[in-house]
């Protein structure tokens, strides 16, 4: 399809009804947080909790090597536990940011102070903690209690929000969990490097979000090297890692042959990704409006972030974009790995007003992987796909240029300047 009817086809309202909305789900959340205080009163039984706990952990970072460490249990949901614990399936169950939000703050996270080592750690809180960890079901355990729980909403960009959190004495299985044969060997074997088992597990069919739940609880790498990883570190590591693999897998492939332009929106945010045929190169740029989560200033200017790699990769964390950089490498690499095909990539996030609040760096992986569903548009050269596509940006192509080492090779027009000034 040529792009500009491809370009055509994706009008959407982004009018002020839509904003609106967002403004009134963001007070929605304050008021349902008043129903899950009385839900986990009616669930807290003096001071211990029953029920079933989703697959998930969280591990923190503060005070490292000795950190916080939860288990997550949904709070009087208990047999649709499994439904509360992050994963592409809330992208494929169309969640909005109410549904997320509804989600983890029916999550008590109970926790406990441990060191990060755990080389040989399976009993105690940590040791379920690890138990849950690696199961690939919920299971269900029992939890003392050693305070009331905490209500205030734990919000980053790339970790799902946290609701009431609980210090917990202890903790113990009320079943045996079921852990797949490929974890098992993952554990089984002392010597091998974290990042080999990683890989491992993706070729085996897990998903980078149970990866990044098994690395979190130090149940991967050589034996004396293993400890809990910090929530936010594991999620970087894991989609790390799976894309270096795959851009290995890449690195004698053909290129594309042709332009493409693909595009996605999900709870707020436009996604736009050109493939351009050449060796792999890849760019995220961020733009992120007046009035969003993470530039609030209604009045300010729209805030720009830009990070790249050419095709050796990189050696350094990104500077600008974080999680987001490694969730959408991840998600142009695995497109183009199941077509055996490499290209210069291009993604453009604009986080609009409506993104009132964020939800994890998962929307992000998953917008960019259902961005290659369906039909895309095609240019016929990169600088013209940039072109087409600059009037449905928040910014103008002068600004783009100035921001992006991808877009900044495109010979300036002086219309491009005239429309920045305006």
């Amino acid at each position: 399809m040529r792009l500009d009817e491809f370009i055509e086809g994706l009008e959407r309202d982004e009018g002020a009804q839509l904003r609106q909305l967002a403004r009134e789900k963001s007070y929605e959340i304050t008021e349902y947080l008043d129903d899950v205080e009385s839900q986990v009163r009616e669930v807290v039984q003096g001071d211990s909790l029953f029920g079933s706990t989703a697959p998930e952990i969280f591990v923190g970072r503060s005070s490292y090597p000795n950190v916080s460490t939860g288990l997550l249990s949904p709070v009087g949901h208990e047999d649709d536990a499994a439904a509360f614990a992050t994963s592409g399936e809330w992208y494929r169950q169309g969640y909005d940011i109410d549904d997320v939000f509804q989600r983890r703050t029916n999550l008590l996270n109970s926790t406990r102070s441990a060191n990060v080592h755990v080389e040989d750690v399976w009993d105690g809180f940590v040791g379920v903690q690890r138990e849950v960890a690696i199961a690939d079901r919920p299971v269900d355990v029992e939890i003392g209690l050693a305070g009331t729980p905490d209500l205030d909403l734990d919000l980053d960009d790339i970790s799902t929000p946290r609701g009431p959190r609980a210090s917990a004495r202890d903790a113990d299985l009320a079943e045996n969990p079921h852990v797949p044969r490929p974890v098992e060997k993952t554990l089984e074997d002392d010597d091998w490097q974290a990042q080999g088992a990683m890989t491992y597990l993706y070729r085996r069919g897990f998903d980078v979000y149970d990866i990044n739940t098994i690395l979190s609880a130090g149940a991967l790498g050589q034996g004396e090297n293993r400890r809990l990883v910090p929530t936010r570190w594991s999620i970087t590591a894991v989609d790390d890692t799976v894309s270096q693999y795959l851009r290995g897998r890449l690195r004698n492939a053909p290129s594309i042959d042709t332009v493409q332009v693909w595009y996605n929106e999900y709870v707020g945010n436009d996604y736009w990704v050109i493939l351009a045929p050449g060796r792999w190169e890849f760019e995220l740029v961020e733009l992120k409006a007046p009035g969003s989560i993470w530039n609030p200033d209604p009045e300010g200017e729209m805030w720009i972030a830009v990070d790249n790699e050419g095709f050796e990769g990189r050696t350094e964390y990104v500077d600008e974009t974080a999680g987001a950089y490694y969730a959408t490498r991840l998600a142009a690499l695995e497109h183009l790995e199941s077509i055996g095909r490499q290209a210069k990539c291009l993604v453009i996030r604009h986080a609009s007003e409506e993104y009132w609040a964020p939800v994890g760096v998962w929307q992000i992986r998953e917008g960019v992987r259902h961005a290659f569903e369906g039909e895309h548009g095609e240019a016929e050269s990169f600088h013209g796909a940039v072109r087409q596509l600059a009037p449905r940006l928040p910014v103008s192509l002068a600004q783009l240029r100035r921001n992006s080492e991808m877009v900044a090779g495109i010979q300036a027009q002086l219309t491009d300047f005239r429309a920045d000034a305006g």
